[in-house]
């Protein structure tokens, strides 16, 4: 993809020397004096005290100077060095011509080239000296006042994103340019309506310093698949409807926050990224596309030209694109779909990961968004649309934490077990829904079976048994220091920026109170997505957490956390979770194609005073006999129709079929 830039130039280098009597410099003097401005690139210095009569006449103080200037920093001309070579004399008392190698770096790359430098011996007001006979091609060989200078940037082929199975999840495609040719367009309201934008932003467009009359503009670029639209278009009188390359995500919504999305470079861009950005060059804005954007994008090249009057060209310096490069992921994209259908666009996040190698297979955040309506250029309407939607498809859930509710009390068993000092079979009396423990009152949705041990309050999520075993048998240190083992606190060692998990505000526990609403998910406990189903591993892998990787060319099996857990531990647990779903209270996830295992989770958001608050559901499930998948879903909003943490067990579950079908 080419993009030009035209720079209508006629520009101005002036070199002087003074020749004369014994007491006045001569030419090579007064050019090593003007060399030494030129190298600093002093233009304003250059023409007051240097440039002939001749040069000011042809070329003026304004071309001179600020025509020199632009091109300067238009072709991002540094590094200037003239060098004076060895001349043969000459006899001439009024004129010389002195040789000088000019060599400088570009925006394309280096330009050398030879260049003789006339001088004119002559009086400017009071004083006689040696003036630069100063023309264009003191700028660019080969340069003339009557050219143009283009500069062209040659942009680099994207790399695509693909996922696991080499199924692209970003990559370049055809779209289709919008532009309307200057001066020949009357309906200004309508192509503004089909384009969405307001009718001033079509007027600026047209009406830019550059445009002349007859001159494509463009306007927008369209998918492939707007095809409604283009046809409506192309019957605006002065529109044109080009096919041009663009950005197309195949899989839509489902990875939108993943993957992301491109633009063009801001100034901001260009000025972090030392100027290896290119003005209007496409650049990662969000996701993945901006995570990796430096690999992805690869190097734009540039050429520079000088156009003649009769359009025939002059080659001043070039450098070829270097094409970015393809990135595989972990992810499996049908599967990253089908969580996302299934989930119905419900506010919510999901991560999947396999438990064997800790790669990432899943990861989304729902509600999504079409990235190509970014690519393509949104409209201010549309964007407000989408920032002022209650469900926030803008809001990318899986890089937050959330109260993990009841999902975290087979974590809290396992620092329990680990560290020895709870007792699987120390059974509790408990009557009631409410009870207080150490002051404090606790409250369980639903009355455990006796006893109530470990495996009754796992499997029918007791609140109440959790609170007093950790109260009691763990204490506030051990606790503290096995979610601390567990990766709480920590930064989570992903290619993908992710928010850590905490076990409170400052990481501590302050309160007996505070202790026990930690057991069991509350408090001020916050837990990111990804995290909590890599901590699920440990029930699978006897103990050990593995970090988790989203490219394939990372290195599988990378134990991030270990000793977390013994087997027979392990073990237990395992036989636990598969109860939650098969022994206790009626689930959705209890489904005759998969033996789901996991554990439900309700975190409730309430705010001072109230007496009920917004419920976010949990389960982390997996196959008991796979074990090759593991799922954590939450959906905010569940007490919305009475649904619960179990209907959130229901849509693990139907991952979970999806994946054993394939």
């Amino acid at each position: 993809m080419k993009k030009t830039l035209p720079l209508i130039l006629s520009t101005s280098f002036a070199l002087t020397i003074l020749a004369g009597c014994q007491d006045q410099p001569t030419p090579e003097e007064r050019l090593d004096a003007y060399i030494k401005l030129w190298e600093k690139q002093d233009y304003d210095k250059m023409y007051a005290d240097y440039a002939s009569e001749q040069t000011k006449q042809t070329y003026g103080k304004k071309e001179f100077i600020e025509r020199t200037k632009k091109l300067t920093d238009s072709l991002d001309i540094k590094e200037l060095s003239v060098k004076r070579l060895k001349s043969p004399e000459s006899d001439d008392q009024d004129k010389a011509a002195l040789p000088v190698e000019i060599s400088f770096e570009t925006i394309a790359g280096p330009v050398s080239y030879e260049k003789q430098v006339p001088l004119t011996f002559e009086k400017q007001g009071d004083a006689e000296n040696w003036y630069i006979n100063w023309d264009s091609s003191f700028v660019l060989k080969d340069f003339k006042k009557e050219d143009k200078v283009q500069l062209t940037t040659i942009e680099a082929k994207r790399g695509d994103l693909l996922d696991s199975n080499d199924r692209p999840l970003a990559t370049t495609g055809t779209g289709y340019q919008v532009g309307a040719t200057a001066g020949q367009v009357n309906d200004l309201s309508t192509l503004a309506k089909l384009l969405d934008r307001p009718v001033s932003a079509i007027e600026d467009a047209l009406g830019a310093s550059w445009v002349k009359d007859g001159q494509f503009v463009p306007l927008k670029t369209l998918a492939a698949d707007d095809k409604s639209q283009l046809t409506r278009l192309k019957q605006v009188d002065g529109v044109t409807v080009k096919e041009t390359e663009v950005r197309t995500y195949p899989f839509g919504k489902a990875t939108s926050h993943l993957i992301g999305y491109i633009g063009s470079a801001t100034a901001d861009d260009i000025k972090q990224s030392k100027e290896t950005i290119q003005p209007g060059e496409q650049v990662g804005k969000r996701g993945l596309e901006q995570v990796l954007d430096e690999t992805l994008r690869g190097k734009s090249g540039a050429r520079i030209e000088i156009i003649k009057p009769d359009d025939s060209t002059v080659d001043v310096a070039e450098t070829e694109a270097k094409d970015g490069q393809d990135i595989q992921l972990t992810i499996d994209g049908t599967l990253q779909q089908q969580t996302y259908k299934t989930m119905k666009e419900d506010p919510g996040t999901a991560a999947a990961i396999d438990p064997r190698t800790g790669e990432t297979r899943v990861l989304l955040s729902s509600p999504g968004f079409d990235p190509s309506e970014f690519t393509t250029g949104i409209s201010q309407a549309r964007l407000d649309a989408l920032t002022n939607n209650p469900d926030q498809p803008l809001l990318n859930r899986f890089t937050s934490a959330f109260a993990p509710g009841s999902t975290q009390k087979p974590l809290t068993a396992a620092v329990g077990l680990k560290s020895g000092t709870l007792d699987p079979e120390q059974a509790y009396t408990i009557d009631g829904l409410k009870t207080k423990v150490d002051g404090f009152n606790v409250t369980r949705i639903h009355e455990t079976p006796d006893p109530v041990n470990l495996h009754n309050a796992l499997v029918y999520s007791d609140n109440v048994y959790f609170a007093k075993s950790t109260l009691e048998q763990l204490g506030t240190e051990t606790f503290t220091s096995g979610l601390q083992a567990l990766g709480y606190g920590e930064k989570i060692p992903f290619t993908y920026p992710m928010r850590a998990s905490q076990i409170s505000n400052d990481g501590s526990i302050a309160s007996d109170g505070q202790l026990m609403d930690t057991s069991y998910g509350q408090g001020q406990m916050l837990t990111n997505i990804l995290h909590l189903a890599s901590m699920y591993e440990i029930f699978l892998t006897d103990g050990i957490i593995y970090r988790p990787t989203l490219l394939t060319d990372e290195k599988t099996k990378q134990v991030w956390k270990q000793d977390l857990l013994d087997a027979k531990d392990a073990a237990m647990i395992r036989d636990d979770l598969y109860d939650v779903v098969h022994a206790g209270f009626p689930l959705p996830a209890d489904i005759p194609e998969v033996k789901v295992a996991g554990k439900t989770g309700t975190a409730e958001l309430k705010k001072a005073g109230e007496e009920n608050g917004q419920e976010n559901g949990f389960f982390v499930g997996y196959d008991d006999d796979k074990k090759d998948l593991l799922v954590a879903i939450m959906i905010e909003s569940v007490e919305q129709e009475d649904r619960g943490s179990p209907y959130v067990s229901g849509l693990v579950a139907d991952v979970l079929k999806s994946h054993a079908k394939k």
